[in-house]
């Protein structure tokens, strides 16, 4: 399905809550779309308890007067099943279908997500719910895609989910031998003999089992496709022609793994709300977003026009707002939309700030808005053409789950970091990556980049061991081949499963607090450990004379955390890009961040803020 020819030019909006509003205000509303240049709105995605009052009681006539007022003004909409938050009477009804903590706290209702994804009622009612948009709309003319839930990532550690979790077991593993052999159950005398015995990983004495606790974040990504394909399922049923997708939220506690649900969505879209380094950070989304989808193109379903920073939450800088909006389109967007059409006048985001914000039109927002919404029509030759990308970097939900135990030497080298130094280095040399799956096609790329790659299957070793052998560059850093896809330790000595193709056997890891100074005038942190040479030649060493960086032909061993410009050095990248810039074809999409004039391809002087689209012949 080609959502992006339904669609036509790039998607421009924002998640539109009409029914927070009295009606006198959604003329006004439709009116400003027009002028803003506003394509697609999400609609629908907390109206649950406005949809159906009492369950299976519906009051579709606002939305039916929502739709056609939106169809009227020239806007597709974006219809979502509103299954992220369900309705007091829904919780009043079925509490057992509340989320439950890890410690065994049931949850109450009053805020969103409070629900148990594996609650039978809950699934009932989400299917529900579904069909009855379903039927009410298809055929709608303002229909252009359902937003199916949103920002899956809710946790439960309730009945339900362990009866859930124990029948995933069994399917995936066949027999309690084969469990007890995964999670290593002999350890602390936890070997199951029944499958009643196997839980959640609940609140428990100490450490938890890290096999465990990995497998059912595997578990709770799975029921939550489960939960999703079921709507699909319904929608694809009554609107066969309707692409459907829902909004992957990103961040260390979401047990999703965007890979697996790639396949399933008919377009990946993402929520991004960046905070220390907006534009760095952008730009890493935006990368990994088009990994998932492909390649191809994807969507921006949510930003926001403030910025998080920590205790603080402002507008963002004047121009920020474009300048953002343009790195996710040049990066394979299809568009660009936000979180939300209007600020809300209460409830517990009144001050995340809208297009239309609470000033209203009369802003230096809206006219920002308004201006970005009069561009992206100009951009749609340029985002034909594809993304060039001249690394990779491998990217493992999986691996970053692991590395989250409270088991591990140290807890100060999260996973994520690891994955942004990587990018971050690149992209501030001017480098464009793709984000791949550790066995996913590396050929197109002479330089693969393997952060902290902690679980490696035999056969994503065998795929970075070909992309030696093509004579592909590989750069790999500490805490990557140790352990299995059950999350044991190959032993033997470490990096596991890539020690012959690296050339090294790992002794011991030495986690440390303060920097060290390598013998090449470089500084390492948190990590360190006693490198033996087998086959690779140091490229720099600790102070005691150990190897700390090895090469063995094209494949290169980090067995520290190198500082950004040391990173920078090893791979060989020439001085910090002073713009942004990606290559689309002939097209180069150029977008100055900082406070000084620039130049730029096309002999073009970029002034501070500034940013260009031009065709640059190779």
């Amino acid at each position: 399905m080609d959502w992006t020819e339904r669609l036509g030019g790039l998607c421009y909006g924002g998640d539109y809550n009409p029914e927070q509003w009295p009606e006198e205000v959604w003329e006004e509303d439709v009116a400003l779309m027009r002028q803003a240049g506003v394509t697609l709105v999400s609609l629908g995605v907390f109206s649950w308890a406005r949809l159906e009052p009492a369950e299976g009681v519906y009051d579709f006539g606002w939305l039916d007067r929502v739709m056609d007022l939106l169809h009227a003004g020239g806007v597709k909409v974006n219809l979502a099943t509103p299954t992220a938050s369900p309705p007091p009477w829904f919780s009043l009804a079925h509490p057992d279908a509340l989320t439950v903590t890890a410690g065994g706290a049931r949850l109450t209702h009053g805020s969103r997500d409070t629900y148990c994804v594996a609650a039978p009622a809950y699934r009932a009612a989400s299917v529900r719910i579904a069909r009855a948009l379903a039927g009410r709309y298809a055929g709608h003319p303002a229909l252009a895609m359902w937003h199916v839930h949103n920002e899956y990532g809710t946790w439960c550690h309730c009945d339900h989910v362990a009866a859930a979790f124990r029948a995933w077991l069994r399917d995936r593993y066949g027999t309690l031998e084969a469990l007890n052999d995964a999670w290593t159950g002999a350890f602390w005398s936890q070997l199951y003999s029944a499958w009643e015995q196997v839980m959640p990983p609940r609140a428990t004495q100490y450490l938890p089992n890290p096999s465990q606790t990995l497998d059912f974040r595997r578990f709770l990504s799975d029921e939550m496709l489960a939960h999703f394909r079921e709507q699909k399922a319904v929608l694809r049923e009554l609107t066969p022609d309707v692409p459907v997708t829902t909004n992957f939220v990103f961040g260390d506690w979401v047990p999703v793994n965007q890979w697996d649900w790639a396949k399933e969505v008919d377009l990946v879209a993402i929520d991004h709300y960046p905070s220390q380094d907006p534009p760095q950070e952008t730009a890493f989304a935006a990368d990994l977003a088009r990994g998932w989808a492909g390649g191809r193109p994807w969507l921006l379903m949510e930003q926001a026009v403030v910025t998080y920073t920590g205790p603080r939450m402002a507008a963002k800088e004047p121009g920020e707002i474009t300048r953002l909006s343009l790195s996710h389109v040049a990066r394979g967007s299809h568009g660009a939309m936000f979180f939300q059409w209007r600020a809300s006048r209460g409830g517990a985001e009144l001050w995340h700030g809208g297009m239309v914000p609470h000033a209203g039109p009369d802003s230096r927002i809206f006219r920002e808005i308004r201006d970005l919404g009069a561009l992206l029509p100009a951009l749609a030759d340029a985002c034909r053409e594809p993304v060039e990308a001249a690394a990779a970097i491998v990217w493992d939900p999986e691996s970053g789950w692991a590395l989250g135990s409270p088991g591990l030497p140290s807890t100060e080298v999260p996973y994520l970091e690891a994955v942004r130094q990587a990018h971050r280095v690149l992209y501030r040399h001017g480098v464009t990556a793709d984000f791949v799956h550790p066995t996913g096609d590396l050929s197109a790329y002479e330089l693969v980049l393997v952060p902290s790659l902690y679980l490696t299957c035999d056969e994503a070793a065998d795929n970075l061991r070909r992309h030696v052998e093509r004579g592909g560059r590989l750069v790999v850093s500490f805490l990557s081949g140790i352990a299995d896809e059950h999350a044991r330790v190959r032993t033997g000595g470490y990096p596991g499963a890539l020690r012959d193709l690296l050339g090294v056997r790992v002794e011991e890891f030495r986690p440390i607090g303060g920097p060290v100074t390598l013998d090449t005038g470089d500084s390492a942190t948190l990590w360190t450990e006693r490198v033996h040479l087998a086959g690779a030649e140091a490229l720099a060493r600790y102070p005691d004379g150990t190897p700390a960086v090895t090469r063995r032909g094209t494949a290169v061993y980090v067995s520290t955390r190198l500082a950004d410009d040391a990173y920078a050095r090893l791979l060989g990248l020439g001085p910090e890009a002073p713009v942004e810039s990606v290559r689309r074809g002939e097209w180069v999409f150029s977008i100055n961040h900082g406070s000084l004039e620039q130049k730029i391809p096309g002999n073009l002087l970029l002034p501070p803020g500034g940013y260009a689209v031009a065709r640059v012949p190779r």
